[in-house]
Order: C-alpha cells, then sequence, then structure tokens
C-alpha cells in the first residue's frame, strides 16, 4: 500500500478554492477563518470595502447586527438566513443581499448580491400606483360629490344643473386623458413595440400640432411662432409619434407661459452633432412663463413630477406629458435638453439625427 508524504497530501487537499476561481465568481466574496479574520476579498468585494481589508475582523466592514447574526450561525455551523447590507457607495446607497456558508474547516464563507436595481423598482413601481391611485381618485370624488348633488337639492334646479354638468364633463376628460397617456407611456416603455420609421418632414410635424393647438393658444392671448421651416428638415420616424411630442411641449408653454406672450418653435439644421455624432435637426421650443427652478430640472421627465401640482391640476396636466416626450426621442435615439430661469421662462430643446 502506496501512501503519499504528508506534504503532498496538504498541496493536493486546498486550504480554500484557488484564488483565481474566487476571483471568477462576478459578486462580491468575503473568507473569514474561525478567528473571525478575513482572508480574502475577491476583485468585487476589494472594491466596495478595500484590499487592506484582508486580515482584520470581519465586523470592520459588516457591522449590521442581523448580518453580524448570519455570519456567526454559518461560522458555528448553523443554518443561516439571507440579511440585508446597506452601504454607501458613490453618494448612493447600494442594497446588498447578504448570504453566509460554512467552509470546509473553520471559518464562512459571505457573498453579497447587490439588490438596488430589484428595490429602485419596487419602490417606482409602488409610487406609480399611488400616484394613479391618486391621480383618479381626485375626479372621481369631484364626480361622486357632484352626482349627489344633481340627485338632490339640485336636480330641479336649470341652471345648478348646466354648471355641475360642465364640471362632470371637466372631470371625465381629464380622467380620459389621464387613461390615454397612460397607455401611451405604457407602449413606448414596452421594448418589443418597434417605432416605424418612414422619411418624414419635421417641419410638417411641427406645424400640424401648431395648428392644431392655434385656438387654445389664442385664447390665452399667445402667439405661436414657428422659424426655420423655410426648408424642409427630413428624418426617419414615426410620424404619430413626433406629433405628439411636439404637442406636448408646445401644449405645456401654451399652459404654464404667460398670458399674452409668445412661443417660439425654432428649427435648425446642423451638419455635425457631437451629441448624436452625426447630422440633426435641433427644435426648440420657447416660452416667456414664470420659468423653473434649477432643483426641479431633473426631475421634470419623472412621471407625475409636478413643479406646481395645484398650477397643473388647474391647467388639466396629468404629470405625463414630458415622460411620453423623453421615451418618444429616446426611441428616435435623440436628446431632449431643459433650460430655464426663472422670472425668464424656459426652453425645451430635442435633437433628433436627420436622415
Amino acid at each position: 500500500m502506496f501512501i503519499l508524504p504528508l506534504r503532498y497530501k496538504t498541496r493536493i487537499v486546498p486550504h480554500f478554492m484557488p484564488t483565481d476561481v474566487i476571483e471568477a465568481v462576478p459578486i462580491p466574496l468575503i473568507v473569514v477563518d474561525g478567528d473571525r479574520h478575513i482572508l480574502e476579498l475577491n476583485g468585487p468585494a476589494q472594491s466596495l470595502f478595500g484590499a487592506a481589508m484582508v486580515g482584520r475582523h470581519y465586523m470592520t466592514v459588516i457591522r449590521e447586527p442581523f448580518c453580524v447574526q448570519q455570519v456567526e450561525a454559518a461560522i458555528n455551523g448553523r443554518p443561516s438566513q439571507a440579511a440585508e447590507l446597506r452601504r454607501p457607495i458613490d453618494e448612493k446607497e447600494r442594497i446588498f443581499s447578504l448570504t453566509a456558508s460554512p467552509r470546509n474547516e473553520a471559518g464562512a464563507v459571505i457573498a453579497l448580491i447587490d439588490q438596488t436595481e430589484a428595490h429602485d423598482a419596487e419602490r417606482m413601481r409602488s409610487d406609480f400606483v399611488a400616484n394613479v391611485s391618486h391621480e383618479l381618485k381626485t375626479p372621481l370624488t369631484a364626480l361622486s360629490g357632484l352626482i349627489e348633488t344633481l340627485s338632490g337639492a339640485a336636480q330641479n334646479d336649470a341652471e345648478a344643473r348646466g354648471r355641475f354638468l360642465g364640471m362632470m364633463a371637466e372631470e371625465t376628460s381629464r380622467m380620459s386623458r389621464l387613461v390615454s397617456d397612460l397607455l401611451s407611456l405604457n407602449r413606448l416603455e414596452d421594448a418589443d413595440v418597434i417605432t416605424r420609421r418612414e422619411r418624414l418632414n419635421l417641419c410638417d410635424v411641427i406645424e400640424a400640432a401648431r395648428r392644431s393647438l392655434s385656438d387654445h393658444a389664442g385664447a390665452r392671448g399667445i402667439s405661436l411662432v414657428l422659424q426655420g421651416c423655410d426648408a424642409p428638415a427630413f428624418l426617419l420616424g414615426d410620424a404619430d409619434q413626433l406629433r405628439q411630442v411636439f404637442n406636448n411641449l408646445i401644449e405645456n408653454a401654451i399652459k404654464y407661459g404667460d398670458e399674452n406672450g409668445t412661443v417660439t418653435i425654432n428649427v435648425t439644421r446642423e451638419d455635425h452633432a457631437a451629441l448624436l455624432r452625426g447630422p440633426a435637426i435641433r427644435v426648440a421650443v420657447t416660452d416667456t412663463g414664470r420659468g423653473i427652478g434649477q432643483e426641479h430640472i431633473a426631475r421634470l421627465t419623472e412621471r407625475f413630477y409636478r413643479v406646481d401640482r395645484h398650477r397643473s391640476r388647474q391647467v388639466g396636466g396629468t404629470g405625463l406629458g414630458l415622460a411620453i416626450v423623453k421615451h418618444i426621442i429616446r426611441r428616435h435615439r435623440g436628446w431632449l435638453r431643459i433650460a430655464s430661469k426663472v422670472g425668464k421662462g424656459s426652453t425645451f430643446t430635442v435633437l433628433l439625427p436627420a436622415e
């Protein structure tokens, strides 16, 4: 019977999985020995905690009580559960699912799975449901109150009936716009829906939007001025979607601009736009309204975000218009830029690849 010398046995039975195997694992791994010291960190773990943590007690990097309990359970050979670990990284809190498993020898292996995006998606879903519920509940509550009034004292008052029916029509129209915008946004967010690509003159699309909103602008004494369309501006895109972009932008400029002011739509052509790395068409929609504070600019395209919720409700906004604009422009491989100064008005600039 042939027996290998001890020195060969120690080489055949490794202390732990080889370093190259640990490094091949794409999630952060921490190897802890029986004395609770960190034996090894793979690359992703070093990015989180730093290579200098090797040799230190694992609690120098993991301090959350429930996480510590799970690591201790693994070290002692007991069943452990997944735990949540939060770490601030690049000024953003990242959320990890921590699992600890016993090593063949003493200690434990700690794995961290980044769950930040899943948490953010769940928060967005929850916020979205809450916002939709709130936006629908407001007109429904108003309709319920008006119906109750019409069923009671006002049912024999012709003047009150006419006024209340007009208010009911407004609330119904508001709900209809909200549902329409929600359906549009849902279609745009569906990755399987393909945007049509047909050759079109963007000036025709913008002019159609301008004409459809001319009465609305006239009611507020606002002039709609279209510049730069003496010559066509051709591109490949979906005419209906692009019409929706400029309908939304021009309508917002009318709603939030000053009465008796001006909304200017300026179309320019660029031989080479750095952002698009090629020829482009730039459309700037400028109003003469009260402007928007810089703290709001970055959030304007979020669903249901409003600078002034009360004013938005007064003018019939759904809080989804700019979110729809953003998605359509992305589908056309373009860019949206917003510039505004309080008291000086706002400019919404769309940059689209030319034909």
